[in-house]
């Protein structure tokens, strides 16, 4: 995933700020992704939450993958102070968010509409490229009784062009669901631009306020009263006025016992709703994480011999095209539902689906790159293996330097420490487990600290899910995370093939 330049445009030379929330444990995932795609500075992150600098347009920023949503940061504190305060002075602070630098959210503003006429510019000239007018048909294509000849002639050669445009139709039927969706989700987003675009001074603008609160503030105030304080305070500071079905901005604001951070979101129709994905299944974030992880390379050969609905391999697919990708599974409805996915995001004809059992793979041994698979957890399906079994058919048909990146639940992590017979020591900066201190990338002002206090707050990290190998010689650990997937927690593990079984 090289970076790549992009044209910033009316953005500010030195880029604008920026946050994304994520699910917990993806925070280094999308800490990597941003400086990769976007190249990004100022990368930093506090629980939930990934901060950076980037002079990327929207283009680029639309196309992050372990985000669940991105929004332009307006303000980011040391939380309020609401422990032995009375309740109008939590009100004074709340209000104070505004009015005590009107200045940055004015900005803020402006960079939001650039980045939006910017956007909207780009996408009239790219629907231009991409429907050009319609040829004209000439008076001497009629059909003329006096010239039959060149009547069966040219028949054949529209006859000719029709096959062909039907069949490109055909083809391209697949992919019709993706871009209806997307033009779809672009339609409120376009909504917006026009909107802000007629608004030609701020004054103009309507609103609205989304706020979330946790910790101490959440037992002295709702939500909806944080709100509401909050649009009162921008109304008589700016003139805006409220409109809570349709407006021309959102502001998200989030309170809690760590951090207060005010935004704007950049998008409606969060980054982790994927337009591509016809029936959920993995959330696409976290299969997103594990592909990245994988470090896949054009010509690999990756299995996922436990696909169900094939969302990693879309997601590896999406982003590293050039690969041969096969997906496993004994279930015909998994199968089906994956064979769906594959014909709506039309990477139908990039991954190869087969029936066969996770434990008796159709493979020569040491013949696969990579494999990628999220272990069922057993709740909706069972394993009906050991997951050592599962792991030592993995294990036989990945060569010697592959890698296995897997998802674990709990159980199947513990599972795999407690049944290992040898340790084999790792070098700490493989290993990205534990979190940085929160208060490292909170500064008053708003200002923040660099990438590299994180990044070593990252290496300096505990290496708990690292402790102990898994039970077999030719495989040994390379990285571990622990992430949220909602209710419950996993882990999404590398480990790397060193040498043959029979060694």
């Amino acid at each position: 995933m090289a970076a790549v330049p992009t044209d910033s445009g009316s953005l500010p030379a030195a880029g604008a700020r920026f946050f994304c929330t994520a699910g917990r444990g993806l925070e280094p995932f999308l800490m990597r992704e941003v400086r990769a795609r976007l190249a990004a500075t100022q990368v930093e992150y506090i629980a939930g939450k990934v901060f950076f600098t980037t002079c990327s347009d929207l283009n680029m920023l639309k196309k992050l993958k372990s985000a669940e949503r991105l929004f332009l940061l307006i303000k980011k504190q040391f939380p309020l102070n609401v422990s032995s305060v009375s309740k109008g002075k939590i009100l004074s602070e709340i209000q104070r968010l505004i009015n005590d630098d009107p200045e940055s959210w004015l900005n803020a503003i402006s960079t939001w509409k650039n980045l939006l006429e910017l956007d909207a510019k780009k996408d009239k000239l790219f629907q231009r490229a991409a429907n050009p007018p319609k040829r004209k048909v000439e008076e001497n294509d009629i059909i003329s009784a006096k010239k039959l000849k060149t009547e069966q002639s040219q028949e054949l050669q529209e006859s000719g062009e029709c096959l062909l445009e039907k069949q490109t139709e055909e083809e391209t039927q697949e992919q019709g669901d993706f871009f209806t969706e997307r033009e779809k989700s672009q339609e409120a987003f376009q909504n917006d631009v026009v909107k802000a675009a007629d608004a030609k001074n701020q004054k103009d603008l309507t609103f609205r306020v989304s706020c979330r609160c946790s910790g101490a503030i959440a037992k002295t105030f709702t939500a909806q009263e944080v709100g509401r304080i909050t649009g009162i305070a921008l109304m008589k500071q700016f003139g805006w006025k409220a409109d809570l079905r349709n407006p021309n901005l959102e502001i998200f604001i989030h309170l809690n016992d760590i951090y207060s951070v005010v935004g704007i979101p950049v998008f409606r129709i969060p980054l982790a709703s994927r337009a591509y994905i016809k029936t959920a299944g993995l959330r696409s974030t976290i299969a997103w994480a594990l592909a990245s992880l994988a470090e896949i390379q054009a010509g690999a050969f990756v299995l996922d011999p436990m696909c169900g609905l094939g969302t990693i391999l879309l997601e590896a697919a999406k982003e590293w095209p050039d690969v041969y990708y096969v997906g496993a599974d004994v279930s015909d409805s998994q199968l089906l539902g994956a064979y769906d996915n594959l014909k709506a995001a039309g990477l139908k004809n990039k991954i190869e689906l087969l029936q066969v059992s996770v434990i008796d793979l159709p493979l020569p041994s040491e013949s696969v790159d990579i494999i990628i698979s999220d272990i069922p957890f057993g709740k909706k399906f069972k394993l009906g293996e050991d997951i050592k079994s599962i792991l030592q058919e993995m294990e036989r048909v990945l060569h010697v330097g592959g890698a296995i990146v897997l998802l674990l639940s709990e159980e199947h992590h513990r599972r795999l420490k407690d049944g290992e017979q040898s340790s084999i020591p790792l070098n700490s900066k493989d290993s990205h487990t534990g979190e940085p201190s929160i208060k490292k990338c909170l500064k008053p002002g708003g200002k923040t600290g660099t990438s590299e206090t994180v990044s070593s707050s990252f290496e300096a990290s505990s290496q708990e899910c690292l402790d102990k190998t898994p039970p077999f010689g030719s495989l040994v650990p390379v990285e571990c995370h622990k992430v949220s997937l909602g209710r419950t927690d996993a882990f999404i593990c590398k480990y790397r093939k060193l040498h043959s079984l029979g060694l």
